[in-house]
């Protein structure tokens, strides 16, 4: 299993990232518009606001919708131990620390922009049969600014104390349409095969890894899979340094069809999900 690296500006872009997303349901974006000083930026920000105590006035609301502000930690679906990270969630229009500047702002429209083309690639390159049965096209799926955000996440340094079992983030997939990842700091992103193998997402820094989630692999009815995939624990050598990650979730309009025979909407998914994830 090998997520294909797609340059941005080819001609051949769009055949090519829609193809690996039908194999693996994985990307990888080099040559893209995003400036690495911007990753750069909002990692130096969200850092110092990760080590103060200024994250615990922005404590999330469970009964809040969109539930944005900071998160302690969080498990995937069926499981008992907690992920090893922190992380905020900016909406568009949800808190933001006084102390992070608008460059998280910025980062978030590019990625969305990015998000909408390769969303439009993914809609013409699917066979005819399958995108006949959509209930709009991919690109008009995409919710810009209701329930789309961009999670700011801090795995912390390990001591070798954690509990058993637990990772940076156990395995699972994405409740999202389409996710928009710049390269972390740190490996460890892996994504599992049918077998049940795991294989590291390759991507270096500046890179933009692009995977399918749920609502994507429900609407094209398999043919962009949603792919287990997780953060393994760092090695021995690296365990004392921190990773930081910003992933934008695209998010379906929650009125979005996603199974044409039954009427299931994105929102209804939406709500199932959360409420699994003890988020709702």
């Amino acid at each position: 299993m090998q997520a294909a690296v797609v340059d941005y500006q080819a001609s051949d872009a769009p055949a090519k990232f829609a193809e690996s997303l039908h194999q693996t349901g994985f990307a990888v974006l080099k040559n893209h518009p995003i400036p690495p000083e911007l990753f750069q930026q909002v990692k130096n920000e969200w850092a110092k606001f990760f080590a103060s105590d200024e994250k615990l006035k922005f404590m999330y609301d469970r009964a809040a919708c969109p539930q944005d502000g900071y998160f302690p930690t969080e498990s995937a679906k069926g499981e008992v131990l907690d992920d090893l990270k922190e992380f905020y969630q900016v909406y568009p229009h949800g808190r933001m620390p006084s102390s992070v500047s608008e460059s998280t702002w910025h980062l978030f429209h590019e990625l969305y922009k990015i998000g909408v083309d390769t969303l439009k690639w993914l809609d013409q390159n699917m066979p005819r049969d399958i995108h006949q049965k959509l209930s709009c096209h991919l690109e008009e799926m995409a919710d810009p600014d209701i329930q789309t955000l961009l999670r700011i996440i801090h795995y912390p340094a390990q001591t070798g104390d954690e509990d058993e079992g637990a990772l940076r983030a156990a395995d699972h997939e994405d409740i999202n349409l389409i996710t928009i990842l710049p390269a972390a700091d740190e490996p460890g992103l892996e994504a599992q095969d049918r077998a049940g193998n795991w294989h590291e997402v390759p991507c270096d820094p500046g890179m933009i890894v692009v995977n399918a989630g749920d609502p994507l692999q429900m609407s094209t009815e398999g043919y962009y899979k949603s792919t287990t995939h997780r953060v393994r624990n760092p090695s021995k050598e690296r365990m004392h340094l921190p990773r930081y990650s910003f992933p934008l979730f695209l998010h379906c309009k929650g009125d979005v069809v996603l199974n044409t025979k039954t009427g299931f909407t994105a929102g209804d998914y939406l709500r199932e999900r959360l409420v699994e994830l003890g988020l709702a």
